[in-house]
């Protein structure tokens, strides 16, 4: 997984970028599940056809309309726990603009090789429902990577904010330290 990204596309209203990419609830499209209306259409044809001397309990339809609208009542509240915990992302990293923060941008891992880079966070970008944000050193110059794109970094590279992270100073390399997105 990319730690930083290269700004390669242009900013978005952010109602437009929470959850991209996310499944919808109603019926899939590869038909491996049955939505509320595939369910209702079956339903409905199963009571057509069933035999007159020997009709279907009752309770059974009842049942089973009781637990397809549970279904559609949890996949909306999933739904709407994603849209909110994509919101409080972006909320909480807007909150970083102007604050000075430390960034592993190397190779993490419990063998401690990652590097990281000091500064203060610029500006937030969302890309598919997930801030990430860009950086200026010490002299007020954006990171950028080889090509000079402004690397985006993702809130969770975060390993220090506030006084002492404002230096702008950086441990390990410095050109091409943060991952690019390809």
């Amino acid at each position: 997984m990319p730690s930083a990204f290269v700004a390669g596309t242009s900013p978005q209203p952010i109602d437009s970028l929470i959850n991209i990419n996310q499944p919808s609830s109603s019926s899939a499209s590869n038909g491996s599940t049955l939505g509320p209306d595939a369910f209702l259409k079956l339903l409905t044809t199963e009571m057509q056809h069933q035999d007159p001397t020997q009709p279907q309990d009752p309770t059974q339809s009842v049942t089973q309309l009781a637990q397809m609208s549970a279904l559609q009542s949890q996949e909306q509240l999933t739904s709407s726990f994603a849209n909110f915990q994509s919101n409080f992302g972006v909320l909480q990293a807007a909150s970083l603009i102007g604050r000075d923060a430390t960034v592993n941008v190397g190779s993490s891992g419990t063998g401690g090789n990652g590097s990281t880079v000091t500064g203060t966070i610029q500006s937030i970008e969302v890309q598919n429902g997930v801030p990430y944000f860009t950086m200026t050193d010490s002299s007020g110059k954006v990171y950028t990577d080889n090509t000079g794109n402004a690397l985006l970094f993702s809130t969770s590279e975060i390993v220090g904010i506030g006084a002492g992270a404002g230096t702008g100073s950086t441990t390990g390399p410095t050109s091409g330290g943060g991952r690019i997105a390809q």
